[in-house]
């Protein structure tokens, strides 16, 4: 598997985590949405980041 898979499942692990924490505490199902999509955003955004090649100048 490689690093970006194992990178993404653990985020989506810890967005549903903090989603079950927020709707455990009462935040509306709106706000929850809006905050799993922003933090998937960013998942991916740094996930890509973390683990693609570096590029070699020729």
């Amino acid at each position: 598997m490689s690093n970006l898979a194992i990178f993404v499942i653990g985020f989506i692990i810890l967005i549903a985590g903090l989603a079950y924490g927020a709707s455990m505490a009462g935040v509306s199902a709106q706000w929850i949405g809006v905050g799993v999509a922003v933090l998937a955003g960013i998942g991916l955004v740094m996930g890509v980041t973390k683990t693609r090649t570096k590029e070699l100048p020729h």
